[in-house]
């Protein structure tokens, strides 16, 4: 059996997991070679790390390299039987024999022009009853007489044993089928994401001050919430689409992330009440800059709000660019960083503003993947 510590196993944050695994399954389909000549994959991690978000990440720039659609069937095989996988058995037409008709899961499009991707989630939550079945997924790629396509990518995730959470140890026959990889949060792969996908401000702001906070996964506490980047997007859903305002959904808040971090998140969101207005900085009106650390981190995650959502008026962009060359250095570089993570390419829309290439020409030097 194997004991999930993950200790002998690589270890990536979610940017390296889609970058490496992303650029391995495309260069595979752009030679139009058998996918199944990659192993499946198995992804470990604490709940909420960011293993589902990873996955679909991946399909994304799956689609940007090949051209070619891609789609996630995503199976919580916590939720299934061992029957469920193979499908329900039926008589043959002269009820000689027993035929099992195929599961939905198989239900896929086999054409040229897509990619499938087999996300069997909770795999080590699920009983071994289940994790024997998914034996013939993983090598074989069939299971019963059900075959997956050959335009189909396997990945499977799961939660450690050591995490505390539901799981049953992983028998070796099918640990040695996978290929291991640990996923760690990152406070940097997971602001990337965040500034791309809509993330609320306050939320950008108070992690980008208090990191430790994005994670606050603790084995040895028996707290039903908790901090992890899975609970601070439903936060940031409900500021987003219920109330901005942290004090009338508090509650919320403390019943996603703990009481805890909550206090910390409520008290901290009191800077709000007396930053320069935002408008005012991208028209151009507004030079003042806050004094207090809090305050500045506070400002630079409202302006990159403001700058995902007028991303294409350049001319504010601009006027943005020249209050961020007044910020201290270190904040100046980490705004325009998330400038450049609000949509892939925006860097090279940002270097064809004239004020992005003075700052850069003074700054620049402090980026050090500015060239890549």
């Amino acid at each position: 059996m194997l004991n999930a510590k993950c200790n002998n196993v690589p270890t990536m944050d979610v940017d390296g997991l889609i970058e490496k695994f992303s650029f391995a399954y495309s260069k595979i389909i752009n030679a139009k070679m058998p996918i199944k000549n990659f192993p499946s994959v198995m992804l470990w991690g604490a709940p909420g790390v960011g293993k589902s978000q990873a996955v679909r990440q991946i399909a994304k720039e799956i689609e940007i390299s090949t051209g070619k659609k891609t789609v996630v069937t995503d199976v919580r095989l916590l939720l299934f039987n061992p029957i469920d996988l193979r499908g329900i058995p039926t008589a043959n037409e002269d009820k000689t024999l027993a035929v099992w008709l195929k599961p939905q899961i198989f239900q896929m499009d086999d054409s040229d022009e897509v990619v499938n991707i087999l996300f069997l989630d909770e795999i080590s939550a699920a009983p071994q009853s289940v994790q024997a079945a998914a034996y013939q997924i993983t090598l074989d790629r069939v299971v019963g007489e059900h075959k997956l396509p050959q335009n189909c990518i396997v990945i499977a995730a799961g939660n450690r044993i050591t995490d505390k959470s539901v799981a049953f140890k992983m028998p070796k026959a099918l640990a040695n089928r996978l290929l291991h990889v640990n996923v760690e949060g990152s406070f940097s792969s997971w602001k990337r994401w965040a500034v791309a996908n809509g993330i609320n401000k306050k939320v950008l702001g108070f992690l980008s001050f208090q990191k430790n906070y994005l994670m606050d996964f603790n084995t040895s506490s028996d707290d039903l919430a908790f901090a992890t980047p899975r609970s601070w997007e439903m936060v940031s859903n409900i500021l987003n689409s219920v109330c901005d305002d942290v004090e009338q959904v508090y509650g919320f808040i403390a019943g996603l992330i703990g009481e805890g971090a909550a206090i910390e998140f409520r008290s901290w969101n009191r800077v709000y009440n007396n930053l320069p207005n935002i408008e005012d900085i991208f028209a151009g009106r507004e030079w003042r800059i806050p004094t207090n650390l809090d305050a500045i981190y506070a400002l630079t995650s409202s302006m990159v709000v403001y700058a995902r959502e007028h991303k294409k008026d350049m001319d504010k962009i601009a006027n943005s660019i020249r209050y961020a060359e007044k910020l201290p250095p270190d904040f100046s570089v980490m705004l325009l960083k998330d400038y450049m993570a609000i949509e892939k390419g925006y860097k090279e829309k940002l270097l064809k503003i004239p004020e992005f290439s003075r700052w850069l020409s003074s700054k620049g030097r402090l980026l050090n993947d500015i060239r890549r």
